[in-house]
């Protein structure tokens, strides 16, 4: 876990400098793209009580990943050192929740978050509880969304030019079946991941 969290946080620097070499001067609001994230997560969850609604869980576990990508860089952003934001992690990151209300927790979380500006480790870790999603799958998931992200921007996500719907499709749904199809535990999953990306969007989007 200590070896997946230090890996995680060193590509969300990377990440976070390819978009801004000083991106940690510029004050960004990475709480407010939390809180919307969490809206954005419960309508994937369902919260009309005036129609059916079921869970769209693969699309819950991908906000989840995109809200810890904002987590990340908030504690990157503070006055630690990247061992000293691992072992924050580690000491906080408890997967457990004794809400059975899944949206109950969500919107505590998403208080939280717009109230301390600030992202709490224990309380997404009751989010990951709620939504069975576990801290492989988090490290699986966010891998791929990192490599997704650097897709979008060496193809003009920050221009404007970049399609996000392929083929009629959000781009995050076509990562979800290929991350399926990809194995995870190899050394080139970042690389081979990139590959099957830009094919599908070369041959969606001509």
């Amino acid at each position: 876990m200590r070896q997946q969290i230090q890996a995680m946080l060193a590509l969300q620097n990377s990440m976070n400098t390819k978009v801004n070499a000083d991106w940690q001067n510029q004050g960004f609001e990475w709480y407010r793209a939390i809180w919307i994230e969490c809206g954005e997560l419960l309508d994937h969850y369902g919260w009309k009580w005036w129609k059916r609604q079921d869970p769209d869980v693969e699309q819950v576990k991908l906000e989840l990943i995109d809200i810890w990508h904002f987590g990340l860089s908030i504690l990157l952003s503070r006055d630690l050192t990247e061992e000293e934001i691992a072992d924050l992690i580690e000491a906080n990151l408890d997967i457990s929740s004794d809400e059975p209300d899944f949206r109950l927790d969500l919107e505590r979380f998403a208080g939280e978050t717009l109230t301390s500006r600030d992202f709490s480790v224990a309380s997404f870790g009751r989010l990951m509880a709620g939504i069975n999603l576990s801290f492989d799958q988090l490290y699986e998931g966010y891998v791929g969304k990192n490599v997704l992200n650097f897709f979008r921007q060496d193809n003009g996500y920050k221009d404007g030019s970049y399609r996000k719907i392929w083929g009629g499709r959000e781009d995050n749904e076509h990562l979800v079946e290929i991350i399926a199809e990809l194995d995870a535990k190899t050394a080139d999953f970042p690389e081979a991941l990139y590959e099957r990306l830009n094919a599908l969007y070369q041959s969606l989007n001509v």
